[in-house]
């Protein structure tokens, strides 16, 4: 599969590019969720959430120039 560079803005991961796989029509998926562990007590995770939003849009059309992840909580 194919992955691409895709910046992260807010939370933990503000200003992090890491590489995520892409679907079958070329885009990365809408929700992006990262597990954390929460320490030795062995509880449950817990997960950061971060959204798909354009990183830009073209002058005429507003057609979206790639994407980027923006933290939900």
């Amino acid at each position: 599969m194919r992955s691409e560079k895709t910046p992260f803005e807010g939370g933990p991961m503000d200003g992090r590019v890491l590489p995520v796989l892409v679907g079958l029509n070329g885009l990365p998926p809408k929700v992006y969720r990262i597990p954390v562990p929460t320490g030795e007590d062995g509880g449950a995770p817990a997960v950061l959430v971060y959204r798909r939003v354009p990183a830009a849009t073209t002058r005429r059309l507003g057609l979206p120039k790639g994407w980027k992840y923006v933290y939900e909580g």
